[in-house]
């Protein structure tokens, strides 16, 4: 069992980075504002695991907010497509027999105010939102049942699962099967929310708003209700003969609303912001940047 609520990473006012849990009524406290007006404080964990903390006395004050899981604490993000009913309509496709993985490595992991560093291999590749909730597993487990699934998990927090579609989906790019890993795997592209809520706070997270905003405009409005697998059946179903390991980030697909399912898609472009936000589970806000380093190709 964790010994937090609501885990967060921060600097404090000695200059100190260490882990807390933040004193806040409720998870939809905007954490940023409180940061902002000196008035977030937290009460502080000890250690550098954030899967293997201790929890102390002592009230501090929050100076400022930093991503709450870095590279070296994620052993692998385990990504699940064509997951919300809605989403599988607008695709064109039928609803999987059992969840669809492909994955993404940690090095993709960006922060919940991070930009989002788009390569020259992915600049004008149709580049797509998807804003997903994502589930932290803090127990390691195989031939997990479904009873037993969301003892394994350490907490939820909203994501985004960037994509370039070109590389996903054109034939001259991905070949005549489509391919989901190498277009949604470059640096930065899973930006994960300001904190983990644990599960003693919001159960099974399988009734809670999910929302993204692309500059202001909302692009999807949806429900983790509408799942078609949820947290317990993906948690079962990727442990099968397969250790699923602590610091494993499962993002559990994406709502209908995505560029990609749009008449006249709306493509991310450079200096976009995309902002998703899950009902008690805090926003990711990141700016779209394309950088300037050139590859090999």
């Amino acid at each position: 069992m964790m010994v937090w609520s609501r885990l967060i990473r921060f600097v404090e006012e000695s200059g100190n980075t260490t882990f807390g849990d933040p004193c806040i009524d409720k998870s939809d406290d905007d954490l940023i504002t409180l940061v902002n007006r000196r008035q977030l404080y937290a009460i502080r964990l000890s250690g550098n695991d954030p899967f293997a903390l201790t929890r102390t006395n002592e009230r501090t004050r929050v100076d400022r907010l930093l991503g709450v899981l870095t590279e070296e604490d994620v052993s692998v993000f385990k990504c699940i497509g064509l997951n919300y009913v809605k989403h599988i309509t607008e695709s064109g496709r039928k609803a999987p027999p059992y969840p669809s993985l492909f994955m993404k490595p940690a090095p993709a992991i960006a922060a919940f105010n991070a930009d989002i560093r788009v390569p020259c291999i992915a600049q004008n590749k149709n580049l797509d939102y998807e804003g997903e909730l994502a589930v932290v597993i803090g127990k390691s487990g195989r031939n997990i049942s479904t009873e037993d699934a969301i003892s394994h998990v350490a907490g939820y927090a909203s994501s985004n699962d960037v994509s370039a579609r070109t590389w996903q989906r054109d034939p001259a790019y991905a070949g005549t099967v489509p391919q989901w890993s190498f277009a949604k795997s470059f640096d930065t592209f899973a930006p994960l929310g300001p904190m983990l809520v644990s599960p003693s706070v919001v159960g099974a997270a399988d009734h809670l708003r999910l929302q993204t905003w692309v500059n202001g405009e909302v692009r999807q409005d949806s429900n983790t209700n509408d799942l078609l697998f949820n947290v317990a059946a993906i948690i079962s179903f990727l442990s099968q003969g397969s250790t699923l390991q602590k610091g494993t980030v499962i993002m559990t697909g994406t709502p209908d609303g995505v560029a990609l399912g749009m008449a006249q898609p709306k493509w991310l472009q450079d200096g976009d912001v995309v902002e998703v936000k899950i009902e008690h589970l805090g926003a990711c806000l990141n700016r779209i940047v394309h950088d300037e380093i050139r590859g090999v190709l």
